[in-house]
């Protein structure tokens, strides 16, 4: 039996030698990262968008699905999808990274989804602004939390519960989020979120709550499991953490040349070789990446692309190479605008979330 007080704590740490274990195992085979020659793409292709699903696709059916608001509310709405479609329609390309995303790469390691860096994906999402909703629904002045509740159910540490996040008012209220239906131009597919979810830009993917069902004003913080047990940053079990928000500023560069099939290591030919990523951060746009090709001994500052899609869409970098045989660890690192540059050694949390470690890619140069 689960005691309240296992309950509070996060999920454990592996041990030093510990394996990913087959239940790890299955958890990858459900969900998955975007390949990361992907990045090639401004709008990530549907099937290639990360995926993250905590317990089962719900069976669905649009043509019946509603959307309540309630709560701390003068006048609850309940609405369907022709509803929300009859609303203003805004489309925002918007960059969704998983808050586990590198989880799989710290040390010690905590176990759960195992994340290396492919956890992220950026799509345009097409649907009716938030905001108009809820101040239709009439907010009370004393409100102080929106929950979300999605379709999809299950257990985790020993807690049966519908999926639910909340977000602060201020934040709920911000005119870029999102109830969207359609996904870089058509419906949402099922493990998308169909027929309906939320989307926050700036946020990490737990907060963009699928198969929506529910909106619910609260006059004091939510205490559900995904909000004051399961997405927190502590550093030990007994600290209460804070709450995990806005994506960490991250720059992934897109594996040059060809893999080997194992290790994915990379194989490359002599001469000019053009490098290239994408970048990007909640807290504010990215001003710089830099560039290693010697395993951080040296950086230098590559080119970024002008933005397009706007200010939650990633950006493109790139970097002149001229590779000469030998082997190399590439890495980027991007910075954004509020100050904020990707650590170059090991943030830890006993969750794995926020980490934002530059990536390493080997590569061999080899003459043809």
């Amino acid at each position: 039996m689960t005691t309240v007080d296992e309950v509070s704590r996060p999920s454990r740490l592996a041990e030093p030698d510990e394996a990913i274990s087959a239940e790890e195992l299955q958890l990858a085979a459900r969900n998955h990262g975007i390949p990361l020659e992907a990045l090639r793409y401004d709008v990530t292709p549907a099937g290639l968008h990360y995926l993250l699903i905590h317990y089962d696709i719900p069976d669905l059916d649009p043509a019946g699905h509603t959307v309540r608001v309630d709560g701390a509310v003068a006048r609850p709405l309940t609405l369907d999808l022709a509803d929300l479609r009859a609303r203003p329609r805004v489309t925002h390309r918007v960059t969704l990274e998983c808050a586990g995303n590198g989880r799989a790469l710290l040390h010690p390691r905590p176990v759960s989804q195992p994340w290396l860096v492919e956890a992220v994906g950026n799509a345009e999402w097409t649907g009716a602004p938030l905001a108009p909703l809820v101040r239709e629904a009439g907010l009370d002045a004393d409100a102080v939390d929106v929950v979300f509740t999605g379709a999809d159910h299950g257990v985790e540490r020993g807690v049966e519960q519908d999926y639910q996040r909340a977000l602060p008012v201020a934040d709920a209220l911000r005119e870029e989020v999102l109830l969207a239906y359609e996904m870089n131009g058509a419906p949402l597919l099922p493990q998308h979120g169909a027929p309906l979810r939320l989307i926050v830009p700036g946020w990490y993917g737990m907060a963009h709550v699928k198969w929506l069902r529910s909106i619910s004003v609260l006059t004091e913080p939510f205490t559900g499991y995904q909000n004051a047990v399961a997405y927190r940053l502590r550093q030990d079990a007994e600290d209460p953490g804070v709450p995990v928000t806005r994506i960490e500023p991250r720059a992934l560069v897109r594996p040059p040349g060809f893999p080997d099939f194992m290790s994915r290591a990379r194989v490359l030919r002599p001469g000019r070789c053009t490098l290239d990523g994408r970048a990007w951060s909640g807290h504010a746009p990215v001003v710089a990446v830099e560039v290693t090709t010697d395993g951080g001994a040296t950086w230098a500052p590559a080119t970024l692309d002008e933005p397009t899609g706007g200010e939650f869409a990633w950006r493109r970098w790139r970097y002149e190479w001229d590779a000469r045989p030998g082997r190399y660890v590439l890495s980027a690192r991007a910075t954004d605008a509020s100050g904020r540059t990707q650590p170059v050694e090991q943030p830890w949390n006993r969750g794995g979330f926020a980490n934002n470690l530059v990536q390493r890619v080997d590569v061999a140069v080899i003459p043809t």
